[in-house]
Formats: C-alpha cells, sequence, structure tokens
C-alpha cells in the first residue's frame, strides 16, 4: 500500500441521527479504525471545517481525510455546502462522498459537476450499509492515495 496505516478522520454531515449511529457501527463492524465525527447540517459542516464557534480549536476539530455528505439536511444542504467546499482551495481537495436517499438523476449529474468524488444511494438494510461502508473503507483508505493535509 503507497501510504501508512494513520487514522483517517471520517466526517459525516447528516441530520438523521439513526444514519449517523448506523455509520458508526457499520464502520466500527467494518473494522474501520478511523476516527469517526459527525455534524448534523451544512452549516455546521462549513463551521467545523472553517474552525468556527463549537469548532473553532484546529485541535479537536482536525481537518477530515474524507466527507460523508447526505444531500437533504436543515439550514444548508449538502448541495450548497458541497458548492462551498469545492470553491474553498483549502477544502477543495478533501474527497466527499455523498451517502443519500435521493435517486433523482439531476443529483447525481450536479453533485458530480460538482466536483463529489463518489455518490451512493444509501442502502436500506443495516446489513448492506455494513457492506457499503466496508467498501468505502477498503477503496478510500487502502486502495485510493490521499493529499497530506498541511
Amino acid at each position: 500500500m503507497a501510504h501508512s496505516k494513520q487514522s483517517i478522520i471520517i466526517l459525516m454531515a447528516d441530520d438523521d441521527d439513526d444514519d449517523r449511529m448506523m455509520a458508526r457501527e457499520a464502520l466500527s463492524e467494518a473494522r474501520c479504525i478511523n476516527d469517526f465525527r459527525t455534524v448534523t447540517n451544512g452549516e455546521e459542516l462549513l463551521d467545523y471545517l472553517n474552525h468556527r464557534g463549537k469548532f473553532s480549536d484546529p485541535a479537536s476539530s482536525p481537518i477530515p481525510g474524507l466527507i460523508i455528505l447526505d444531500l437533504n439536511m436543515p439550514k444548508k444542504d449538502g448541495r450548497e455546502a458541497l458548492r462551498e467546499i469545492k470553491a474553498d482551495p483549502k477544502l477543495r481537495r478533501i474527497p466527499i462522498v455523498v451517502l443519500t436517499t435521493s435517486k433523482a438523476e439531476e443529483d447525481v449529474l450536479r453533485t458530480y459537476n460538482l466536483g463529489v468524488n463518489s455518490f451512493i444511494i444509501k442502502p436500506v438494510t443495516f446489513e448492506q450499509l455494513v457492506e457499503t461502508m466496508k467498501s468505502l473503507a477498503i477503496y478510500w483508505f487502502q486502495i485510493v492515495a490521499l493529499p497530506e493535509n498541511e
């Protein structure tokens, strides 16, 4: 493997408590040893990435190696957050995987046009989610070479 097995922070932005909890459990069941953090909407996601408000301490809010993004969230949805992240030279290199219930073709197209790295439709069962998270972990943390965070 090209890079060391250092812990990569996964930041998930999803307003659904159950989805966040299931993703955490799925990652642990997939034996993904990464640091998993969550925010509940696009506004919180951008606060985290820009170290604003309760995320103002960069030591306790380190930049993630991967963002898992839901599209349909209150305050600022995933589409808007994605647009802002990809427009920011400091943040645009962070890989973003959309994990959403949306099957809309326009969402798939629009998010890829905005620079998303992968678009995954949320699996229905926990078992399928575990498999998805396992594949995600293997792909992003064992196969792909990720840019180092400055």
